[in-house]
């Protein structure tokens, strides 16, 4: 992919919390059309990348840029690029759910008729219903409010959207679900950049995938140079990501 333009670009990426060093500057490109993820243990940076990369945090040096505007400099038109779904569902409980997913598309300034076809739309695959939609946030489940928060980061079609850790909460027939609007907003030309647990799951629907290790780059694997890499994946995972003795 070297002649094509990445819409996201994250060079000697470092990020401390006190005196602990976490993210230890790599650097890495994502391009459109892919879906990239990033996967390694609790704790070893690769959250606080994407909290970096969306500008949740800031970074002690290097650059972020998404479309070539700094997540930095010019975090509002970077983020406005960006939809985005956290590991915990964040969401404005005393909303209902309809009416934040109109919020959030209207930040996005998105055409409220399509906005709102699209709303139920995604609501029906995900089987979250319109009379639920209508509820005050509060009364959710845990996975109905990352349901409606998966709903809201999708709703106005962004070309790049951002999960960490959809599937956590969601049931079986859910996440089968959330696989196949993943691969459809690929096909429309968009970015999907997805960090999970559930290397099963990355396995079998990323294009790359980034291992990260003690705030390391420690390999990026790309499946369409490498097809026989998705099914030893799990292995290599096993093998250099252990925790130290």
């Amino acid at each position: 992919m070297k002649d094509i333009k990445p819409v996201i670009s994250i060079q000697n990426l470092h990020k401390s919390y006190g005196k602990k060093e976490v993210l230890h500057g790599f650097s890495l490109d994502i391009y459109p059309g892919e879906i990239f993820s990033f996967i390694g243990r609790n704790g070893v940076g690769k959250s606080t990348t994407i909290e970096c990369m969306i500008g949740i945090k800031p970074f002690d040096s290097g650059t972020i840029k998404i479309f070539d505007y700094s997540i930095k400099d010019d975090p509002l038109k970077a983020k406005a690029y960006i939809g985005y779904s956290s590991a915990e569902p964040m969401a404005y409980e005393e909303m209902t759910g309809i009416s934040y997913i109109r919020f959030i598309s209207s930040v996005y300034k998105a055409n409220p008729n399509d906005a709102y076809q699209r709303m139920l739309d995604l609501s029906s695959r995900l089987e979250l219903s319109l009379r639920d939609l209508n509820r005050p946030i509060r009364e959710y489940s845990h996975g109905m409010q990352q349901k409606v928060c998966l709903i809201a980061a999708m709703v106005a079609n962004p070309p790049i959207l951002v999960l960490d850790e959809p599937t956590v909460g969601l049931d079986a027939f859910t996440i089968e679900q959330l696989v196949s609007l993943v691969r459809e907003h690929r096909e429309r030309g968009n970015t999907v950049v997805l960090a999970s647990h559930n290397i099963e799951l990355v396995s079998r629907i990323v294009d790359r995938v980034a291992i990260i290790h003690e705030g390391n780059l420690l390999r990026i694997f790309d499946f369409d140079k490498e097809e026989n890499a998705r099914k030893g994946l799990p292995s290599y995972f096993l093998e250099h990501c252990k925790e130290k003795e």
